[in-house]
């Protein structure tokens, strides 16, 4: 009684770091991870890690790569033209309605019937602090709510969601591991888009947030100080893992895509990345998931 106690109150967690386009390396080890039947009781996704990572609550693999490589030409989908005519580096209309409702569609039944919890952060512009938000039915709301966790400062107009005022979640919370083991879910695993020795510097666009965003000072400061609490996380990260309490996936060496990536075949490439390092660990992930609660 007293195991079963124990693997009953076990929760796992699937956390994914944004990246823009280093989101394909999220793609390639998540694919790996649905195509072995690896379930979680609940993910979490930043920027790419949203907008990419839903694919795992509506099973659909393979998609995110397969409209990457498709679209990554067209303008519409993420240019200086788009973001000239539009106001968003990403095309709002058409990444988020067009090709999700109409071009590769989302599977939006799947999603909902699916249990696992999926959440989304973003930034509240006007507090700059972070909102996470559960996504349960994968219609146009919880679209947009993922538009909103990857609008990038600067390049992307903030998201006007009810009460909120958002932008990338990235800028609050880029890894929400804190988040996730305070509403319960202690067994977790992490995707990270940046190798182990990866350290974030300051934001060399600061001047320039400062005056696209001066209606918002808390954003700015919470932009400011970004890299500080980013390399604090990946610290606590790194000592979690280290004593066997959260298991990490991460790129061997940086990925170095950019991010308007405009070669399938570079976005190929950084998806084999993913891949291979989730075949890599697959053995040890699956003994680590199924391991007692680290608190039992």
């Amino acid at each position: 009684m007293e195991v079963q106690r124990k693997r009953e109150e076990t929760k796992t967690g699937l956390i994914m770091e944004g990246g823009a386009m280093r989101g394909m390396f999220t793609s390639g080890v998540i694919d790996v991870l649905m195509e072995h039947d690896i379930r979680f009781d609940g993910a979490v996704g930043v920027s790419a890690g949203a907008v990419f990572g839903c694919n795992y609550k509506s099973h659909q693999i393979g998609r995110a790569l397969r409209y990457n490589k498709r679209f990554c030409r067209d303008r519409r989908y993420s240019s200086f033209w788009s973001l000239l005519t539009t106001g968003d580096l990403y095309g709002a209309e058409f990444c988020y309605h067009e090709i999700p409702e109409k071009l590769d569609v989302f599977d939006t039944k799947t999603f909902r019937e699916n249990p696992m919890e999926f959440y989304v952060v973003c930034t509240d512009v006007q507090t700059g602090k972070p909102v996470y938000h559960k996504l349960s039915e994968g219609g146009r709301e919880d679209i947009e709510w993922m538009r909103a966790s990857a609008s990038m400062p600067i390049v992307s107009h903030v998201v006007k969601i009810g009460k909120y005022h958002l932008l990338d979640g990235g800028i609050a919370d880029s890894i929400p591991v804190k988040y996730f083991e305070e509403i319960g879910y202690n067994r977790n695993v992490v995707i990270l888009t940046q190798p182990l020795d990866f350290q974030k510097e300051a934001n060399k666009l600061l001047p320039v947030a400062r005056v696209v965003l001066k209606q918002y000072p808390n954003v700015i400061d919470a932009l400011a100080d970004r890299h500080v609490r980013y390399n604090e996380t990946t610290a606590y990260i790194r000592e979690e893992e280290q004593e066997g309490r959260i298991f990490v996936i991460r790129p061997p060496e940086a990925l170095n895509i950019g991010r308007m990536e405009k070669n399938p075949a570079e976005l190929e490439r950084v998806y084999q990345i993913g891949r291979r390092a989730a075949e890599r660990d697959l053995e040890r992930l699956q003994k680590f998931l199924v391991s007692y609660d680290r608190r039992g």
